[in-house]
């Protein structure tokens, strides 16, 4: 067999195992394909609070539970209603207030997280107009590996569900 009879042979193969796996119902690809929440891990608690100044960012809470015996790692969040969301934590450093990104969030076998005003939480960017008081919206977390897990956060006024932190944009 010459090179470029299997480099036909190979791209025929290819193609009808490409064109087989997408033969079958959209409904059958998605629960295939959709990665699910890791074992052991439950969120709890969710809450966004909506920012007081339109165009400001919004900060989400909630309790992250790990009852697995293997630790897990956010690596990302999705809101939706949000054109992007980021994971923070707010610390103090020589007597002031910083806000800064956090890229991974590690949660240890057996622990759980809380993230709420003052320390580790959400940041939500360009909020949809329809995310108002009193509704809810959709929050996923997405783990090392590609696992994911979605849970619901009331919409809260601002200043009700905790801190708000459109004071603390630009930091």
């Amino acid at each position: 067999m010459t090179i470029k009879t299997f480099a036909a042979a190979l791209a025929a193969i290819t193609l009808a195992l490409g064109t087989a796996a997408c033969s079958g119902s959209e409904d059958n690809v998605a629960e295939t394909t959709a990665p699910d929440a890791p074992a052991g891990i439950s969120v709890t608690d969710g809450r966004m609070s909506l920012p007081a100044v339109k165009g400001n960012p919004a900060a989400i809470y909630f309790t992250v539970r790990n009852v697995s015996d293997k630790q897990v790692t956010i690596r990302a969040v999705d809101v939706a209603g949000a054109a992007s969301a980021q994971l923070h934590e707010t610390s103090e450093w020589n007597g002031k207030m910083d806000m800064q990104e956090l890229f991974q969030l590690p949660i240890k076998p057996g622990a759980e997280v809380v993230l709420e005003q003052g320390g580790k939480h959400v940041m939500a960017y360009d909020l949809d107009d329809d995310l108002v008081a009193g509704g809810e919206t959709e929050v996923t977390l997405i783990f090392v590996g590609g696992d994911k897990v979605s849970f619901p956060a009331k919409l809260m006024a601002p200043g009700t569900a905790d801190m708000d932190h459109s004071a603390m944009e630009g930091m």
